[in-house]
């Protein structure tokens, strides 16, 4: 696609309008992917140029006939052409991703947040009292852990909707827990969230919790390595989940019976979300790409492969991996 120059886009480009349907336009052309944080061209092209403006990324229509001056034409073609020539995700040239009206700083050394447990624990936050969206009732939770927190996204959601808990935030990357620490100091929860380096529950010191949120690696080698552009950006010990992607998956359920109190819950996601599982249960149920069998002996989990679910799409938001919520059986 043969672009005008810039004296032709500053006299043809005038509104906010102009200029959303150029960048879908050029989007459209350039083949983008997208998945972190907006599904299509148009989500993305309002979100970089509301963001460009320094407006509000929830509204667009009361400023869809605004002109803009010169140098926000400028700004915005910069923007839009940087999204084609980087193949970088949109929140990586904004250095901001959004989980429900919760804004978090991002960089090439996290995973951009996009996890349903996030949106979860935003449910639960506005919701009246003795109304559940976490699946099942939080309960008194004092301590929890977030393994493999990446941004810090999830552990600051859960000190909010959990305010007498502490959090754990682990993470195997010095390089991501930068990125948590600025986030945590951005919420002011320094005294509620400690962050850890440690390889899943290897540097925790044998603490035990009331709850364990996990969004771990889970993708296979085939398709990591068919990663577009826009995903292979991303750190890919965040995403490595070994040849059938369960690697640490595998590694968490064989040790969370351990570090989980009596009356704990072990959760990730799930379509719908929220199962409890006791001991005796035998079927968990895994969003994405497929669905697997878990048993439990001596409070551990197994885990065998079952048939794949969702296979329409090769990348799907990376939406969290399950929804293991482990209770002890003498438990109600």
């Amino acid at each position: 696609m043969a672009l005008p120059g810039r004296e032709n886009l500053q006299d043809e480009l005038v509104t906010i309008r102009d200029w959303l349907r150029y960048a879908v336009s050029r989007f459209n052309a350039a083949g983008l992917a997208y998945g972190h944080g907006t599904a299509n061209a148009l989500d993305e092209a309002a979100f970089l140029i509301l963001h460009t403006l320094h407006l509000p990324i929830d509204q667009l229509d009361p400023w869809l006939d605004a002109r803009l001056l010169t140098s926000e034409r400028d700004a915005a073609r910069d923007m839009i052409e940087r999204r084609i020539a980087t193949r970088k995700p949109a929140p990586y040239l904004t250095r901001e991703a959004w989980i429900r009206g919760h804004s978090f700083y991002v960089d090439e050394r996290v995973i951009v947040p996009r996890s349903y447990i996030g949106e979860l624990l935003c449910r639960q936050m506005e919701a009246p009292a003795g109304e559940e969206h976490l699946g099942f009732d939080p309960g008194p939770v004092r301590a929890a852990l977030d393994l493999c927190t990446g941004s810090g996204s999830l552990a600051i959601l859960a000190a909010l909707a959990l305010p007498d808990a502490t959090i754990d935030a682990s993470d195997i990357s010095r390089e991501a827990l930068a990125v948590a620490e600025r986030n945590v100091r951005d919420y002011d929860l320094q005294t509620r969230i400690a962050l850890v380096q440690s390889d899943l529950f290897a540097g925790l010191g044998g603490r035990r919790y009331d709850l364990i949120l996990a969004n771990p690696p889970y993708v296979g080698a085939e398709a990591l390595a068919a990663f577009p552009p826009e995903y292979a950006a991303e750190p890919a010990l965040a995403h490595a989940g070994g040849v059938d992607g369960l690697d640490v998956v595998r590694r968490i359920l064989a040790q969370a019976g351990d570090i989980c109190r009596l009356r704990a819950r072990w959760w990730s996601r799930s379509e719908p979300p929220g199962t409890c599982w006791s001991r005796s249960s035998r079927i968990c149920r895994f969003s994405g790409w497929r669905r697997m069998r878990a048993k439990v002996r001596s409070s551990r989990w197994q885990l065998q492969p079952c048939a794949k679910m969702h296979s329409a799409s090769l990348f799907p938001p990376r939406a969290g991996l399950a929804s293991l919520v482990r209770e002890s059986e003498s438990h109600g």
